[in-house]
């Protein structure tokens, strides 16, 4: 379950731009429909995606991807394969890559430093060090 009240999702953020129709959108979520999970830490009401394409089609096709998060820097992806279903794959797996990249930049360091360094341990139980003492507790 996720801590965020309206998770965003591809369905609700995503807006088609130059060269996509209304038409076109629904099978573009569909293709999008990946980045759900990885959108769902973020609220919908924070978070647009914007998806065009230049020169559909044609030799020189450039399918870009922006995606916009609220308090976060603007991400684009572009991809120029020809096939365009290969391109909005290609676009679709950048932005979730760049999502993760912007995600471990954002952590704490600390946190990470102390997840590779062992914690001490605390001091041992007297029960621990006397067994004569453990057995009549036990009995």
């Amino acid at each position: 379950m996720s801590a965020v009240a309206n998770p965003a999702t591809v369905g609700e953020c995503l807006r088609v731009g130059a060269g996509f129709s209304q038409g076109d959108r629904n099978w573009i979520a569909e293709q999008f429909a990946t980045l759900d999970a990885r959108l769902a830490g973020f609220h919908a009401d924070a978070t647009e995606l914007e998806v065009s394409v230049k020169d559909r089609e044609a030799r020189g096709q450039k399918v870009t991807l922006e995606c916009w998060i609220a308090g976060r820097q603007k991400i684009v992806t572009t991809s120029t394969e020809e096939d365009l279903h290969a391109a909005l794959n290609d676009v679709r797996d950048d932005l979730r890559r760049k999502l993760n990249d912007a995600k471990t930049r954002q952590e704490p360091r600390n946190n990470k430093h102390l997840r590779d360094i062992p914690q001490p341990q605390g001091e041992p139980d007297p029960i621990d060090e006397d067994p004569a003492r453990a057995d009549a507790e036990t009995v």
